[in-house]
């Protein structure tokens, strides 16, 4: 796809059903998100599910603010403009990290735990981050990166040569250790996941304090929000806070709005059942595989799950057929889904169902476009705006997207266009009620439970292999994952090489989302006369399979 500089006619608009509200634009995130603090001081913010361990509203403000000093103070030395790498599964010791980096001017770079050494290093040079915060299990992968120099803060116990986390805690909070520090909201970045966008590999996402004020905004402020989160309300976090999802709309909107969230390690369908019903848990977001693993699940009989007034899912398409297990699963829940893309900082639309004032649902819709945004739907050969009940990109605009991809404003330029459009490589349509219908997409990217699969970088590390001589990955429908990874190849001349061998080459380099399921050997990969390779015929082949 060539640069998207052209600017279009007759655009047809479509914006919330709910009007527009007043968005703080000089707050930086920290101040955005306690500054209700005088109001909810003793209420709970933060509960470890492990442990019960609970933390106030006013613990996490002086925590963050004690990490925050910490992280300054030699040998971190972090600095306004720096960035800190986030290697940490969902944890207290995570929200606290993201909240100092916040409070820094620094960027929170969030990172898998379980990516491979290899995968670690690569966004840790891309990033620029010098320091490292982890967990113990985790310091091996993180001591000597190549081409890396860092330095690697470990909670739990400490480890040698490594600054522990509990002496971030200890380090106080007086002005003094932590003087005010000048923050840009319109550019200063707070937060770098990293998303491979449409197509290609991995690339940095600066999201600034501006863009996620007002995303958080566009969907719990107002006198009828979008997402109706209340200070009672408690909040399962079970879904990775490393991921822009969990990050955005779990421990930002649960926080802005003054909600308790109940921390999971990691997901355990028994587990998650008990912490439900121990801390009478309101508001559960998911993604489609765990409401899988939740149907599957005798537990869920043997809990009393009544407490649940709302499940939100997202990250992947949920199906008619699994929402209504998960209906008889919940009566008394209200269903519904939202649509996002981490570059559009991340929410696009959300379902009315959660809205204080609520509308019903519709089956296969993902609501309608968020308050203080606008959104068209463009014929993806022209760019010619389209009208209600036509499928074209999706594509956004407004104060919540991301500024570009660090470093590469080739891929920023390919993906916002010089009107401020961001474009998404989904195709879609909006009906005559103003629900926002996903149809197909034109990105190229694998959805495994959620997870961003890039093709690209898969297809690199198979080329790179002696009895390989051309790959191409594509996605294969898959009822538990959603899609799983497989690759089509061309051995090299009087190569013997197996599936077995390719998967096992592939496997000790990715994380296990990345992981190759199926191999199949051909003669020649489908490619235009550009070279680009013809993933619908792939994808076609595989139908017929």
């Amino acid at each position: 796809m060539g640069s998207l500089s052209e600017p279009r006619a007759e655009t047809v608009l479509f914006r919330s059903t709910l009007p527009d509200i007043a968005i703080p634009d000089h707050l930086p995130l920290h101040d955005y998100v306690f500054e209700r603090l005088s109001h909810r001081r003793d209420r709970p913010c933060l509960i470890d599910g492990a442990t019960g361990e609970t933390l106030t509203f006013a613990d996490v403000n002086r925590l963050s603010r004690h990490v925050a000093a910490g992280m300054r103070a030699s040998p971190l030395n972090v600095r306004p403009g720096g960035t800190v790498m986030l290697l940490l599964p969902n944890s207290v010791e995570f929200a606290l990290a993201f909240l100092a980096c916040s409070r820094l001017g620094a960027a929170a770079t969030t990172a898998n735990p379980l990516h491979t050494p290899p995968e670690i290093a690569k966004q840790a040079i891309a990033s620029g981050a010098t320091v490292i915060i982890t967990e113990p299990a985790f310091v091996g992968k993180v001591r000597d990166l190549a081409g890396v120099s860092t330095a690697v803060v470990v909670t739990g116990d400490g480890a040698e040569g490594c600054v522990s986390f509990s002496d971030l805690l200890a380090a106080g909070d007086d002005s003094s250790e932590l003087p005010e520090v000048a923050i840009d909201v319109a550019n200063d970045v707070v937060a770098l996941p990293y998303s491979s966008g449409t197509t290609g590999l991995p690339k940095g996402v600066m999201l600034s304090h501006r863009g996620l004020v007002t995303s958080v905004a566009q969907i719990v402020d107002g006198d009828n929000p979008n997402l109706h989160l209340r200070e009672e309300d408690v909040v399962l976090c079970v879904l990775p806070m490393f991921h822009i999802y969990s990050l955005h709309s779990i421990l930002l909107c649960g926080m802005r709005a003054g909600a308790a969230l109940v921390i999971m390690k990691r997901f355990d369908t028994a587990r998650m059942f008990e912490l439900v019903e121990r801390h009478g848990i309101t508001i559960a977001p998911l993604v489609p595989p765990i409401v899988v693993e939740m149907a599957k699940s005798d537990a869920i009989d043997r809990h009393d799950l009544s407490s649940v007034r709302m499940v939100i899912s997202g990250a992947a398409p949920m199906g008619k057929e699994l929402q209504d297990i998960l209906r008889a699963k919940l009566p008394r829940a209200v269903l519904g889904q939202g649509y996002g893309m981490t570059e559009a900082g991340p929410v696009l639309s959300m379902c009315m169902a959660f809205a204080k004032e609520p509308s019903p649902v519709k089956s296969g819709a993902c609501g309608t476009v968020v308050r203080n945004a606008e959104l068209k739907i463009i014929d993806p050969e022209t760019g010619v705006s389209l009208p209600r009940n036509q499928p074209g990109e999706i594509c956004i605009r407004g104060k919540q997207i991301m500024k570009g991809y660090l470093n590469n404003p080739d891929a920023t330029a390919k993906t916002i266009d010089v009107e401020g459009w961001l474009h998404t490589g989904d195709i879609g349509y909006v009906d005559d009620d103003d629900e926002i219908f996903i149809v197909d997409r034109l990105k190229e990217l694998i959805k495994y439970k959620g997870f961003q699969v890039a093709p690209a970088e898969l297809e690199a590390m198979l080329i790179t292999h002696p009895g390989i001589a051309d790959a191409a990955v594509v996605p294969m429908k898959d009822d538990s994952c959603g899609e799983i990874p497989v690759a089509f190849v061309v051995t090299s001349n009087g190569s013997e090489i197996t599936e077995d061998e390719i998967k096992q080459y592939v496997a000790k380099q990715v994380v296990f989302y990345k992981r190759l399921h199926k191999i199949f050997f051909v003669e020649t990969i489908p490619k235009a006369p550009s070279g680009k390779i013809l993933r619908k015929d792939l994808r076609a082949k595989l139908a017929a399979c």
